[in-house]
């Protein structure tokens, strides 16, 4: 029952934070250890990551299917090659190619070394500070009609950088998005398009771990905690395509640089442990 608890709790926390500039993976790293929990482990934050990305193909089911239809039809009848939909289609298949493949090259990095404290709470807070920069600085004149495919490569590079609990696969996708002049929305809602094909594939990749690899819960937990996460997630992501319409990401970073700087001063306290 215990497990189930603290699944419910990491689920929640999960959907909560997964579409919110803030890292997910930093959140059920920090948290889990500061309770006295322990490490959860990789394979089981990637595996209910999967939970929040249904969440996304049930909320954008509609743009998906545009998306996927015309994006097929383009392969065989060049009328559709230059429609939005058909463009889109290969913005998230090349735009999500660099955290593919470096997901696969630093599987063990990613496992032991990116999972050290002092690490994440550093990231943290830089890449705190580079969304406020980015979106203070950041142009808003453009929409996603008027995306490239060097602009989908900048933002899918950028999400790599969040291999790195702490980093942000939104807040790395936003901070790149408004450095080349998107608007909020926009690129918020490109950055949901673009988590779906790395988050699912790095969830079904760790699938086999979940019995008996680093992790510490079973199938039970992790089962219970991706349906927990998918309801939550999907709440946050209605929510957070309204806030950025109209707001900042100020609120964003400064709860990443307190978080972050926190996390330090526990880790040089001794409360936790790296």
């Amino acid at each position: 029952m215990e497990d189930f608890l603290q699944a419910l709790f990491l689920g929640t926390l999960q959907g909560l934070t997964e579409f919110l500039p803030i890292s997910s993976s930093a959140h059920l790293r920090i948290f889990p250890e500061l309770f006295g929990w322990g490490d959860p482990g990789a394979a089981f934050t990637a595996v209910i990551q999967i939970g929040t990305e249904l969440a996304v193909l049930v909320y954008f089911r509609h743009d998906i299917w545009q998306i996927a239809k015309t994006w097929t039809l383009s392969l065989f009848k060049p009328e559709y090659r230059g429609h939005l939909d058909a463009r889109m289609g290969w913005f998230v298949i090349i735009g999500s190619l660099p955290i593919v493949v470096l997901g696969i090259f630093l599987k063990e990095t990613i496992e032991s070394n990116f999972r050290n404290l002092w690490l994440i709470a550093v990231m943290l807070i830089v890449m705190g500070l580079v969304l406020g920069l980015a979106d203070k600085l950041g142009g808003n004149e453009k929409r996603v009609k008027q995306m490239t495919i060097r602009d989908s490569v900048l933002m899918g590079a950028a999400q790599a950088a969040a291999l790195i609990p702490g980093v942000s696969r939104s807040g790395a996708t936003l901070s790149m998005g408004r450095c080349l002049g998107y608007e909020r929305a926009a690129v918020t809602r490109f950055a949901f398009l673009l988590a779906i094909p790395a988050v699912v594939g790095a969830g079904i990749f760790q699938l086999n771990e979940i019995p008996n690899g680093d992790n510490m819960y079973g199938w039970g937990p992790t089962i219970f905690a991706t349906v927990v996460s998918f309801v939550v997630g999907y709440a946050a992501i209605a929510w957070l395509l309204r806030y950025v319409s109209h707001h900042t990401l100020a609120p964003f970073v400064v709860y990443r640089v307190l978080l972050g700087a926190g996390v330090l001063a526990l880790l040089a306290a001794g409360v936790l442990s790296a």
